[in-house]
């Protein structure tokens, strides 16, 4: 059984999906996105593959009769989707070629475009868990897609917080912020002419990148060809270097942050909301590991265990060292 719940503290709902306890764990029967496992075409270089495993579907359970006043329960209407980067098992994202990684921005693209077609769609949210630090269950190279029918909790609190400093400074809070690191220079980690790369000084996570569009952009439906292939070639490079960091791999949530659609409530959002990748890699160090605990997940009260003054510049040279092993394409 699958549903929405929801909770009336945080004015959000949770997802509730029994039938997720059935993935596999790390499986070692042979991996169902390899070309030849029968679940996939015999060949592809990208591929959009509906989850097996779906909290959100197009085809919702009828909900439990456990909803009251307070906590009242919805079907799961939405959509859960797998991107597959390769059909190649055991490459990373950063091994894949620029070429090959702009048509993965181009699958994002696509997929923005169909699923914002479905007006019970309100959010479009790519992303990808990299390691078993992060829960991985499936070592091929992917990452996943939710769409939801309503607008998730943190997203909604960064909409209000770009409306609330576009009403008062009449500019985006992105544009500004990027801007800022930009100018500042000490957290900046890579730039090229579309997008740049930077550790936030607020971030929780001692290498917690995140990646802007230099242009004020929504999602991905804004960006020219050209813009494609610089984020592709950015990803590549800081995939890389987060590799190379501590010479092995590097464990990571990469979150992609677009404006919403189909949502009235967020009409006029792209004047202030832009398009951003955040990543949250748990290492603090080669072995250890920055959890998230009692702070952090019971009072929302984030701590970062490092400066990332002192992060910053050896990502940016661990990256600096993986881009001059890139062979152009």
């Amino acid at each position: 059984m699958a549903e929405l719940r929801w909770n009336p503290l945080l004015r959000t709902w949770t997802m509730v999906a029994g039938n997720r306890q059935e993935r596999p764990n790390l499986r070692t029967d042979g991996c169902p996105f390899c070309p030849g496992s029968g679940n996939v075409p015999s060949t592809y270089d990208v591929l959009e593959y509906d989850n097996d495993f779906p909290a959100l579907t197009t085809d919702p359970d009828e909900p439990d009769a456990v909803g009251s006043e307070l906590s009242p329960v919805a079907p799961n209407y939405g959509k859960c989707e797998v991107i597959l980067y390769s059909p190649q098992h055991d490459v990373s994202l950063h091994d894949l070629s620029v070429t090959h990684l702009t048509r993965l921005v181009e699958l994002w693209t696509e997929r923005q475009r169909i699923l914002s077609s479905d007006p019970r769609i309100k959010y479009i949210f790519p992303f990808e868990n990299r390691g078993e630090e992060v829960g991985v269950t499936m070592r091929h190279p992917h990452g996943q897609l939710y769409a939801y029918p309503f607008v998730p909790l943190k997203i909604r609190t960064e909409l209000e917080s770009a409306r609330v400093w576009h009403d008062e400074h009449g500019s985006c809070l992105f544009c500004d912020l990027t801007r800022d690191e930009v100018s500042d220079g000490r957290r900046v980690i890579l730039a090229n002419e579309s997008f740049v790369a930077y550790i936030p000084s607020f971030t929780d996570y001692p290498y917690g990148v995140f990646v802007a569009s230099r242009a004020h952009k929504g999602s991905f439906l804004d960006f020219t060809p050209s813009e494609r292939t610089d984020l592709a070639r950015m990803l590549k490079t800081l995939t890389g270097g987060f590799d190379l960091l501590f010479s092995r791999r590097f464990p990571y949530m990469m979150c992609i942050h677009q404006i919403p659609v189909n949502s009235p409530e967020d009409v006029g959002c792209e004047e202030s909301y832009h398009f951003h990748i955040e990543f949250y890699p748990p290492l603090r160090g080669e072995t250890t590991v920055k959890y998230y605990a009692s702070s952090e997940m019971g009072a929302w009260a984030a701590c970062n265990p490092l400066r990332v003054e002192d992060t910053a510049p050896a990502l940016a040279a661990a990256c600096r060292k993986f881009e001059q092993t890139i062979v152009k394409p």
